[in-house]
């Protein structure tokens, strides 16, 4: 009878969290959008590093390192403007290696990527319509093996993780966002001289400054 007593108690301290988040995320407002942004390579988080490359960006359009383009889902919660933004994008970038040559002579690699981002941000309505957001970005790469000038992609590691942090601006429905993007874990990938068998090692998940426009519906 004390055995039953006791698992009604813990069944009650359980119901009520569980109630008071469904009924949270049924009085939740969610809209729907659509997002472009281009795609800039940029040494590392620091504030230094994000403003001259963003700088660099507005200048110099050419520097473009690659876009991404998908769909944004903004589930406002009723606690104190938050709310949680999943995202999904295909996303189509290029990164660089540098390899020496036993003459001497430097070969530039290009090594071009296609992967699925799924950014799950969290964030926070500052003020009118400026909000503030982070979180993980999950990816899977869609294409790999690809070969430049005598050399051919090895790669091993299909899944990463990254994360992001940045700023959305509203206007009307209009949506003005830029973002970082770091990674939780390297991407290590290696191009393979076809006939030497030496080895570059680059990481194929560079660190990354975005830029772009949304529209909500």
């Amino acid at each position: 009878m004390k055995s039953k007593i006791q698992s009604t108690s813990v069944m009650k301290k359980l119901f009520i969290p569980v109630m008071l988040g469904a009924a949270a995320f049924a009085h939740a407002q969610v809209s729907l959008g659509v997002r472009a942004n281009a795609l800039f390579n940029t040494s590392s988080s620091r504030w230094s590093d994000i403003s001259t490359t963003a700088k660099g960006a507005f200048n110099n359009p050419k520097d473009v390192a690659g876009f991404n383009v998908g769909l944004s889902a903004k589930i406002k919660l009723p606690i104190v403007s938050l709310f949680v933004m999943p995202e999904i994008y295909y996303t189509n970038f290029k990164s660089k290696a540098t390899y020496i040559e036993a003459d001497g002579s430097n070969i530039e690699l290009s090594a071009k990527s296609n992967r699925i981002d799924i950014p799950v941000m969290v964030g926070f309505d500052v003020i009118g319509p400026l909000s503030v957001f982070t979180g993980p970005v999950f990816s899977t790469n869609l294409s790999s093996n690809s070969t430049f000038e005598g050399y051919k992609e090895d790669t091993s590691k299909n899944f990463s993780v990254g994360y992001q942090f940045g700023a959305n601006v509203k206007i009307s429905k209009l949506i003005v966002n830029a973002r970082y993007e770091g990674s939780f874990s390297k991407d290590q990938r290696k191009f393979i001289n076809n006939v030497t068998g030496n080895g570059v090692n680059y990481d194929n998940r560079p660190s990354l400054f975005m830029v772009g426009l949304g529209y909500q519906f």
